[in-house]
């Protein structure tokens, strides 16, 4: 793609609120967004995060009450996904879930993955302070979902498909309603955030940002 192919798509993207009802994104296609969130960057490797595709109708009725912000999503946009991301007891250095990641997925050597895990275990502890309060950790995994959540965004922008991501809902409600439902065990997860995809009604809205120089300092 040239330059301005990729600033038109950026200028593209924007925060959709109205979807066609009756039109609905290919198979291949929201594979492919899918996949732009499994291939997604995150710290160490660890992939904190899982992808809930709401197709329920019961359950998107019952989720519109306590994600007002996603109220209209709900009702027209082709597919809806919830994204959670791990608690503490799942991303402590010692977890299962770790060694797992790091023997079965990551296939590292044992010797490696004794110092992986020892410099995970500092960087929790020290650097960045993820152990002195669940919140730390779940904030910590939420903030790798978000890295996911760009990338669908995008992937779904090259391919013409419009989105919206959304953080309008009562965290608590949502999480006892999924845990009602068996599909979230809030000992191992958390709902980080929800984003829709779908094909836009209505005109692109002009883009406004600050100027690229009150944003970028160069260090010299």
């Amino acid at each position: 793609m040239t330059p301005e192919a990729i600033r038109d798509l950026l200028k593209r993207r924007y925060a959709c609120r109205d979807y066609d009802p009756n039109r609905k994104i290919s198979d291949q296609d929201f594979h492919l967004i899918l996949e732009a969130g499994q291939l997604a960057p995150s710290s160490y490797g660890f992939e904190p995060w899982h992808f809930l595709v709401i197709e329920s109708e019961s359950l998107k009725q019952a989720l519109a009450p306590i994600a007002l912000g996603a109220q209209k999503a709900l009702a027209s946009a082709s597919h809806f996904v919830i994204i959670l991301s791990r608690t503490q007891a799942s991303l402590r250095y010692d977890a299962p879930y770790i060694d797992y990641m790091m023997r079965e997925v990551q296939g590292l050597p044992e010797d490696f993955r004794e110092l992986k895990q020892q410099r995970f275990e500092t960087f929790q502890k020290e650097d960045f302070d993820l152990l002195s309060t669940e919140r730390a950790t779940f904030d910590w995994a939420s903030k790798q979902s978000y890295l996911a959540l760009a990338q669908m965004m995008q992937v779904a922008a090259l391919r013409g498909i419009d989105s919206l991501a959304m953080e309008g809902f009562n965290r608590q409600a949502v999480t006892d309603l999924l845990t009602e439902r068996g599909l979230l065990d809030p000992s191992e997860w958390g709902v980080s955030v929800m984003v829709a995809f779908g094909y836009g009604l209505g005109s692109v809205p002009q883009k406004t940002r600050q100027p690229l120089d009150q944003l970028v300092t160069w260090v010299k």
